[in-house]
């Protein structure tokens, strides 16, 4: 599907289609590209480059969009991957979480 493009999907109410925007770009990157990155990263090396990235993802007959590879390794340059963890694990601290539940 072209990026903008709507898709039908079946109303969880009135059992007429919804129709739904696709989602921009970073929203609709998946966790293969953080994936290979990681692994680039694991493997030695500090700094991969959206090729790195195609490699990685091709080389287990995975697609890569080169743009969603590009605008990743744009959005960590100059960031280690322990700093971006040590970020994330903060940002997940005030986040907060529920309670067990209730036993019967």
């Amino acid at each position: 599907l072209a990026q903008g493009s709507r898709v039908a999907s079946p109303s969880h109410r009135s059992g007429l289609p919804r129709y739904c925007s696709r989602p921009p770009l970073a929203a609709a990157m998946s966790l293969k590209y953080a994936a290979a990155y990681m692994m680039a990263v694991l493997a030695g090396n500090d700094s991969p480059s959206a090729g790195d990235i195609q490699k990685i993802l091709e080389s287990v007959e995975a697609e890569c969009d080169s743009s969603v590879a590009e605008k990743l390794v744009s959005e960590l340059s100059g960031k280690t991957v322990h700093e971006l963890i040590k970020d994330g694990k903060e940002k997940l601290k005030a986040f907060g979480g529920g309670g067990g539940g209730g036993g019967g």
